[in-house]
This record gives structure tokens, C-alpha cells and sequence, in this order.
């Protein structure tokens, strides 16, 4: 098979190599989509994200859907041939994390695209069959690979505890942005703020669930009363103009990954009472995923800007600097000439 490999920082190699052999527990998927996600941009610019550092030959790609072709010993025969969301990762189901249902924060997380695992950009793919996630015939492939970004956007919503009537505010109009406005109004949210300092981004939130946009370049975020704050900027000013923005009791959640470490307003944390909390990826939301996008709740496929072939994964890398772009998709099984 090919697969695209990371080699270093900026370098990217098309190789051979053998389709594996899926194990006892596992199926083998043959890709047919793949969302780039920034933290792949990241890897392939950087050659690290924080403590994750690229110090080998690596796979990216952790949007995946596919068909099983193959299936192991202890996994029914009647899997193959099934269309599949890839959730990507694997616990150790005896951790005590997994064991009390946050199998995301296991210590033990072996995670696509996350060094030294490789991920899922080569034309075949192993996974659990747990967590290869059955998808009907109206969703697409695109829609199917998106689904992790989604899960995503369901985990930021259900942390902070949206539901009928709810406020929210969410900064940051980037793919994940975009999902978790799309999540929160399927949540029942009325009012769901977006701010981006990009026009086009705030033009982009409006298509998908915001109720407003805001430029918090000009305009007072912290004036704004809303129940729960999400970031999915990663800004330091955007996460403490949103704490301000929050009603006593209300709910923190931050999803951006920027610096470390910035100065929190704590006395109005405690005062207000609220409720600070990160995300770090999901647990047990692929189906309610696969529920929102079927029942036409969430738009998965307006989101894809740009396809690309495996011969084309360094452009797909650097679709995010494009106007416009969105969320580019890589197609193995499409060729050069065909990127769009």
C-alpha cells in the first residue's frame, strides 16, 4: 500500500509499504477520506505540538472513514464490507480512567497521528473493531471522517452543559469552532455568539449555527452575559474576555490549544462561582455524532473546502492558508490531477 510519511519538519514522503495483518480484536480499514486537522498542519510545520515531539518516520491523519476489508480472528466475518467512522485511538481498557468510562484520559492512549503512532493517511488502516463505527448510506465519506472534529464539538457542548434555552459564547471560528456552534444549537442553545477576528471566519460562523458574530477586535466581548463560554481559539485574550462574559454559575470550557500558561482572572472565577474545565479530545460520542449528521442537525460535508490525493498531502497541509479554506479532505484513492 501507500501511505504518506512524515520524514521532518516540512518533509513529506510518499512509500510502500506491506498492508498490515489486522490482530485478534482489530478489522482493517481501506481509507476513503481523511480530514486534515490542524494539529497535522502543526506536525508537519513544526515537527511538535507541546510535549509531542516528531523524532521519527510518522503517519499523519486522525479524520478517517473507510470500508472493512478484513477482519481478525475474534471479530465477526459480517464486518467486512461495512462503511465506517474511525474513532481514532486505543486505551487500555483495564486503566482506571477506562474502566470509569473516560477511556480519553487513559495514560495509556495509544492516538493516531500522535508520535510514535501512525495515523491514517495510507490507503489501509488497523483499528479495534470497537471503535470502528458503523455509517448508513446517507452520510457520506467526507462526513463520515469529520465525525472526529465533531466528537470534539459534542464533548466542548456537553461539558458545558448546553441545553434548551441555553447562551453560549465560542471563540474561535475554525473547524472546530464551526462544529461546536452547529452542536450547540442541535443542543437547543438560542443564542450562540461567535467571535473571530477574520471576517471571512465570522462570515463562515453565520452558515453554521452562529446567532451572532462579533469582531473582538473592536467590539466588547466581556460586556456580554451568556451561560457558557467555549474556546476554541487558544488566544489568551479571547479565553479571559469570555470568562468575563460568563453569568454566575456559568461554565467554562477551553478547547483552543495556544500557550501554556497565562494569567487567569480569578477572583471573578471565584466570585461568579463558576465552573473551569478543559476538553481533551472525547469519549463514547461517535454515536451521537453519527445521529446529529443523519438527522441533518449538523452539516458535515459544506465544511469540506479543498481534496486532495495522497500525492498531495503537502498541499492538503497547507490548505488552512488559502482564503476561504475551511476543512481539506484526502482522498487516496484520487489522483493529482484530480486536487480540488
Amino acid at each position: 500500500m501507500q501511505a504518506s510519511v512524515l520524514t521532518a519538519a516540512q518533509e513529506i514522503r510518499l512509500e510502500e509499504r506491506p498492508v498490515p495483518t489486522p490482530a485478534p480484536d482489530q478489522v482493517l480499514v481501506q481509507v476513503t477520506a481523511v480530514g486534515v486537522c490542524g494539529s497535522d498542519a502543526h506536525y508537519y510545520r513544526e515537527g511538535r505540538i507541546g510535549e509531542y515531539v516528531v523524532d521519527g518516520p510518522l503517519v499523519l491523519g486522525h479524520e478517517a472513514a473507510g470500508v472493512i476489508v478484513a477482519v481478525g480472528n475474534d471479530v465477526s466475518d459480517a464486518r467486512v464490507g461495512q462503511r465506517v467512522s474511525i474513532e481514532p485511538q486505543r486505551p487500555d481498557p483495564t486503566s482506571a480512567q477506562s474502566r470509569a468510562g473516560r477511556y480519553n484520559l487513559c495514560p495509556a492512549m495509544e492516538f493516531f497521528a500522535t508520535p510514535p503512532i501512525d495515523g491514517a493517511l495510507a490507503e489501509y488502516v488497523l483499528i479495534q473493531s470497537t471503535f470502528a463505527h458503523d455509517v448508513p448510506d446517507d452520510i457520506s465519506d467526507e462526513a463520515a471522517a469529520l465525525f472526529e472534529p465533531l466528537s470534539v464539538g459534542i464533548a466542548s457542548a456537553q461539558k458545558a452543559r448546553i441545553s434548551a434555552g441555553s447562551s453560549v459564547l465560542i471563540a474561535g471560528a475554525g473547524p472546530v469552532g464551526l462544529v461546536t456552534a452547529q452542536v450547540a444549537r442541535a443542543f437547543g442553545a438560542t443564542e450562540v455568539v461567535v467571535t473571530d477576528i477574520d471576517a471571512s471566519r465570522r462570515a463562515n460562523a453565520q452558515r453554521f449555527g452562529a446567532t451572532r458574530v462579533l469582531d473582538p477586535a473592536v467590539e466588547d466581548v466581556r460586556s456580554l452575559t451568556v451561560d457558557a463560554f467555549i474556546d476554541a481559539s487558544g488566544a489568551a485574550r479571547a479565553v479571559i474576555d469570555g470568562i468575563h462574559a460568563v453569568r454566575p454559575a456559568g461554565t467554562v470550557v477551553l478547547v483552543g490549544m495556544g500557550g501554556s500558561d497565562y494569567p487567569l482572572p480569578i477572583s471573578l472565577i471565584q466570585n461568579r462561582e463558576l465552573l473551569l474545565t478543559g476538553v481533551f479530545r472525547y469519549a463514547n460520542t461517535w454515536p451521537i455524532a453519527r445521529a446529529l449528521v443523519a438527522s441533518g442537525m449538523v452539516d458535515l460535508d459544506a465544511m469540506v473546502t479543498a481534496r486532495f490525493g495522497l500525492e498531495g498531502v503537502e498541499d492538503a497541509l497547507n490548505a488552512d492558508r488559502q482564503p476561504g479554506s475551511i476543512k481539506a479532505v484526502v482522498i487516496p484513492g484520487l489522483s493529482k490531477e484530480n486536487d480540488a
